[in-house]
């Protein structure tokens, strides 16, 4: 077993949660208090982390926010990682895939220069395009199955010639392509029904379950569906409800007491639903 799966095991066994924190941040939705500050963005992400960190198993940053910000922020992206528990999970939300050469760069890129502990890829390029991020045998792939978004219809969804749908195939190639249980899967929440079919499938994989809060799906049956026989090897993403709670804040002390407000009722919720 990787030991980036190890880590995140450990911390589920710790804290009986499954959160992970989606780290979306987003200039235009943060918080006024927060853009009187130098650096708003490593100030927002430095109280979210705060706020969160007795409830979270994992932090998720969705590089594009950073990217298109260009070089501050990456340099936004790199400090975050930094600010992250070394008992938390990291992963880097990027979905690349690309020609061998091209993903080695990648691989490269955030689990070396940015030491993250996993990454999401994409599938549709075949096993060449993901050698290089499943050669790094201590990390965790989280391959992209069984998305969330409406458009996973368009060819997630469609059957092959052998009646099948796609992602049951991506699934089972997963499965074959893993080094030393470094590999999972990307499942939507709002798929609950498939959820724990594919699980069933793949005792042996590790579950990056999105959906839940802003998407509406159910978090009690992402809990129960989704988790492995040992109750482990799954973590639920939680992104937009959790670190853009209602309400104004006057200090960053208001927001962060929101926040963890937030982060409690979810980890209590995943609690009841592991018992």
């Amino acid at each position: 077993m990787s030991a980036a799966r190890q880590k995140a095991n450990r911390r589920i066994s710790s804290t009986k949660s499954l959160l992970c924190v989606g780290l979306d941040s987003d200039p235009e939705k943060i918080p006024g208090v927060f853009s009187r500050m130098a650096d708003p963005v490593q100030a927002f992400n430095r109280s979210v982390i705060r706020a969160t960190r007795e409830s979270a198993v994992a932090y998720k940053i969705n590089t594009a926010f950073y990217e298109a910000r260009g070089i501050q922020g990456l340099r936004d992206m790199e400090h975050t990682l930094g600010e992250i528990p070394a008992e938390c999970m990291t992963i880097a939300d990027a979905k690349r895939a690309d020609i061998g050469n091209t993903s080695r760069k990648y691989a490269q890129a955030f689990f070396e220069h940015w030491p993250f502990d996993a990454v999401t890829v994409a599938p549709y390029m075949g096993f060449d395009s993901l050698e290089p991020f499943f050669s790094y045998t201590e990390k965790l792939v989280f391959v992209l199955c069984l998305t969330s978004n409406e458009g996973s219809r368009d060819f997630e969804e469609q059957r092959l010639h052998d009646g099948r749908p796609l992602y049951e195939a991506v699934l089972e190639k997963v499965g074959l392509w893993q080094q030393a249980g470094n590999a999972g899967v990307v499942v939507g929440a709002t798929k609950s029904g498939l959820l724990g079919e594919l699980r069933r499938r793949a005792p042996g994989l590790f579950f990056l379950i999105p959906g839940v809060g802003a998407q509406g799906g159910s978090l009690e049956d992402a809990v129960r569906e989704g988790v492995d026989a040992a109750r482990e090897s799954a973590v639920i993403n939680v992104s937009r409800s959790l670190i853009y709670p209602a309400g104004s804040f006057e200090s960053v002390e208001e927001y962060e007491a929101a926040v963890a407000l937030e982060a409690r009722t979810l980890h209590d919720a995943m609690k009841r639903a592991l018992e």
